[in-house]
């Protein structure tokens, strides 16, 4: 998959930056450590003053390539969900089966993500945990509409759409496949989120997968509908 992936280049809607980042070095820095600084301190706490003390360089030189750290957040966001549909694409394009292709698609999309060598100035582990922590807050605005306008969530409504497509292979006349596809890319964030902090909240933990619980409940409730 690694050596598969080398060649692809992950492309982010050009509003969410002011200077694409993968077009230089500094750009590549600031996206590999805020990375690592919005891991371990929170989106709320994280600055790009903060940023510049970390990698040796002006704050103002950061916003030549971001207008603000809610961009930024949104440029990580998208970058992943375009790596994680990617990762889809290869791995399920050869599979003729639906119910097999749809298997494939909920496990890599809820699956433990490990790091991904195509990509060497971004950890996708600790992005995979930014994502689980701070998604929601990229969204949860009142701008949302408007954002949503100019495409910021377009990758993200892409994945969804794909997985309503194969929903709709398994089962044609199933009612509500953007539902149940939405569900699967939410709850896989949430029940990863809840594992982490709220165990008492889920039946997921070292045993039991959110790629487990989600496979079940998408085929019990597709196999329902075809057998009721």
């Amino acid at each position: 998959m690694d050596k598969l992936l080398q060649g692809v280049q992950i492309r982010i809607n050009d509003k969410l930056f002011l200077k694409d980042p993968e077009s230089s070095n500094l750009g590549k820095k600031i996206i590999q450590v805020s990375i690592q600084m919005i891991n371990e301190m929170g989106s709320e706490n994280f600055t790009f003053k903060k940023l510049g003390q970390k990698i040796g360089s002006n704050e103002s030189s950061i916003y030549r390539y971001f207008e603000n750290k809610h961009k930024l957040l949104l440029y990580l966001t998208s970058w992943y969900w375009s790596w994680l549909e990617c990762q889809l694409v290869f791995a399920t394009n050869s599979i003729k089966n639906p119910k097999e292709k749809l298997l494939k698609s909920i496990l890599i999309i809820t699956r433990e993500i490990k790091e991904d060598s195509a990509f060497s100035h971004i950890n996708e582990v600790l992005l995979n945990k930014i994502v689980i922590n701070e998604y929601s807050k990229s969204y949860l605005t009142k701008e949302v509409d408007e954002e949503n306008k100019e495409g910021y969530f377009v990758i993200y409504k892409r994945l969804v759409a794909r997985l309503h497509d194969m929903i709709k292979e398994v089962d044609s006349g199933y009612k509500y496949p953007s539902s149940l596809a939405s569900t699967i890319l939410e709850s896989g964030l949430h029940q990863h989120f809840l594992k982490e902090h709220f165990p008492s909240l889920t039946d997921c933990n070292d045993n039991v997968t959110p790629t487990q619980y989600l496979t079940h409940l998408v085929f019990n409730t597709l196999n329902q509908n075809l057998n009721g």
